[in-house]
């Protein structure tokens, strides 16, 4: 009888290797986040991947009055909502997002519910072209177009898998 041994060990480390790898893909999570926490910012500085809707002229000119244009889309207040994206991760996902109640409107568009307008510092609102002044206003909602901040292009998708297969099979 003719036996033929092969010295498997290699192989079988490897493969074991792999599976280690794969109980725990934390720290391709926490790269991966960073790759989509990247993309946002991204987002933000050119305004879009595709580019957003622009603004209305009436909220540009608003701007331009309070010194605050030019001035980058979804950036009105210091970046509020920028600056608001969180990342977190763990061995199974990654996660990009923000806590601001105001994000999924811009994110995926709408319109805001009717409300009064009161004046916060003041006995009355005025404007340009007004009466009179007013103790307040019922604003019927208003119309917001989808910017969604929270995109990743293939570009991005292209980064995210090469980093998942270096990490299975390179370990980085």
């Amino acid at each position: 009888m003719i036996e033929i041994r092969i010295d498997d060990h290699e192989v079988r480390n490897l493969l074991g290797t792999l599976q280690g790898r794969l109980r725990t893909l934390s720290p391709a999570m926490k790269q991966i986040a960073g790759i989509m926490h990247d993309a946002v910012e991204e987002n933000f500085e050119q305004e879009g991947r595709p580019k957003w809707d622009p603004l209305k002229k009436s909220t540009q000119e608003q701007r331009k009055k309070e010194g605050k244009w030019p001035g980058k889309i979804l950036q009105k207040s210091a970046g509020g909502l920028a600056a608001s994206i969180s990342r977190s991760f763990n061995s199974y996902q990654a996660v990009v997002g923000s806590n601001k109640k105001y994000a999924a409107i811009h994110q995926f568009g709408g319109k805001t519910g009717p409300h009064i307008i009161r004046p916060k510092r003041k006995q009355a609102l005025f404007w340009p072209g007004a009466k009179h002044p007013a103790r307040s206003v019922n604003h019927p909602g208003s119309d917001i177009p989808a910017r969604p901040f929270l995109k990743l292009t293939d570009g991005d998708m292209s980064e995210i898998k090469s980093a998942l297969m270096d990490y299975i099979l390179r370990g980085k």
